[in-house]
């Protein structure tokens, strides 16, 4: 049997970097919404990117990264889980300082002069059983090109000018709706949708105003243990079965909630290993796809229709077990980077795998633009992937971190990675092809 110890710092460890989702036909975004009035689709403005799914709408790559591929900037900062995040030019990221304040820093793109920064008292200390996972800021923030909503340790909800950094205001979900302090740190990244904010709190899934950070409804409110309560997930938005809806996936169960009202529109069980369902939904037409930690990989349907109502069927399960790294969909494939440390493949329609790779690092962030994927793993390895259906295919390699577990980013030709003591910026100096 498994050391008591052990089992909680894997608990702990997903926990922390849970941050750390299509045409049916061709399996590319199509029917995940994009949050209303966001910004320029070539800004990364949010986790996994415009759509939430981690598909860039920037210019093509270069096809090396030794000849097409530089370092332009990069700036020393305190350690913080959270992905970079762009708007206005800008490169916003958030770093936690000697143990006690959460600071976020607006960078300039081009130059890597600070444009503000601000910062506030937020950090807190977790149990000493988790310290090796560290106790700093996890979540990515979410920007409009106006305002900038920052998710801190304690599950306070900041919402900041995009361009000056002033604090318009700020939401201590703790006190306002009652809910627990999160044990080992708040987690979910926000999502913005036109006048709206969208979290998963240490309680209860939230909408919040945009304008005045009022909290419009509650949802999904979940247990109050360590086992059951809070998030290791963030939603999204989109289209299914003919509805804009919130998909959340608690520690417990993938639900459909409708963004008027909260309501639950239909809830399906997924079984994780103490409630460890990490993954960021991944949407493929009227089909989500999720992995669950010490589980398996799960492909549902959710139809509806005057006389059932919300139908939920589940299409295929297999063997593969998920962890923390959300998965993405190129063409009729899916990849994954399993609990194993291995990359997979499988085919959308059946469940098929088509291969599995050699290990790499416990973690991984990915970004496709076309047919090739970025994969940044923990140990700072990044790795440009062709799609290939036979096997994983690497088309270059370089090291750009020590110490990765932040989501990579994009925006034009900048690539922006966020290593535990810094940010740097990297540029793509061809296209393409060239």
């Amino acid at each position: 049997m498994r050391n008591s110890t052990t089992i909680v710092s894997v608990f702990l460890t997903a926990f922390f970097l849970a941050n750390a989702g299509s045409s049916e036909s061709v399996g590319v975004p199509g029917n995940i919404a994009c949050a209303e009035d966001m910004p320029s689709s070539a800004d990364w403005n949010q986790w996994r990117g415009p759509q939430r799914d981690g598909h860039s709408l920037s210019p093509s790559w270069p096809a090396s990264l030794s000849e097409g591929f530089s370092l332009v900037w990069e700036k020393p900062l305190g350690p913080s889980y959270s992905g970079p995040v762009t708007s206005n030019n800008l490169v916003y990221t958030t770093e936690t300082v000697d143990k006690k304040s959460e600071r976020v820093t607006a960078f300039d793109i081009e130059s890597g002069e600070v444009a503000w920064t601000v910062s506030w008292e937020g950090a807190m200390a977790v149990p000493f059983f988790a310290a090796a996972n560290g106790d700093w800021i996890r979540a990515t923030p979410a920007c409009n090109g106006d305002a900038l909503v920052v998710l801190g340790m304690r599950d306070v909800l900041v919402c900041l000018d995009a361009k000056t950094g002033n604090e318009r205001w700020r939401v201590d979900f703790p006190k306002v709706i009652g809910s627990s302090l999160p044990a080992f740190g708040a987690v979910c990244s926000p999502l913005i949708d036109g006048e709206n904010v969208y979290v998963q709190t240490g309680g209860p899934t939230v909408k919040v105003s945009l304008t005045d950070g009022s909290v419009r409804w509650q949802s999904l409110a979940g247990g109050d243990s360590m086992m059951s309560s809070g998030a290791f997930s963030s939603p999204i938005i989109g289209e299914v079965a003919g509805q804009r809806q919130l998909l959340v996936q608690t520690r417990s169960e993938l639900c459909g909630v409708d963004l008027q009202t909260g309501e639950s529109l239909w809830r399906q069980p997924v079984e994780a290993f103490r409630g460890m369902n990490i993954l960021t939904p991944t949407l493929i037409g009227n089909k989500i796809f999720t992995a669950a930690h010490s589980g398996r990989s799960q492909l549902f349907e959710v139809t509806h229709d005057d006389e059932d109502g919300w139908r939920v069927d589940e299409l295929w399960n297999q063997k593969t077990q998920g962890y923390m790294s959300s998965p993405v969909v190129i063409k009729d494939q899916i990849y994954l980077h399993a609990k194993n440390q291995r990359f997979t493949s499988f085919d959308i329609a059946s469940g098929h795998i088509r291969w599995t790779s050699k290990p790499f690092g416990k973690y991984c962030s990915m970004i496709v633009n076309d047919d090739q994927i970025l994969a940044l793993d923990s140990s700072g390895a990044l790795n440009l992937i062709a799609h290939d259906e036979k096997s994983l295919r690497i088309l270059d390699s370089a090291d750009v971190a020590e110490d990765a577990w932040a989501h990579l980013a994009i925006a034009g030709d900048r690539l922006f990675v966020r290593d535990l003591a810094a940010l740097k910026v990297f540029r793509f100096k061809k296209s393409l092809g060239e």
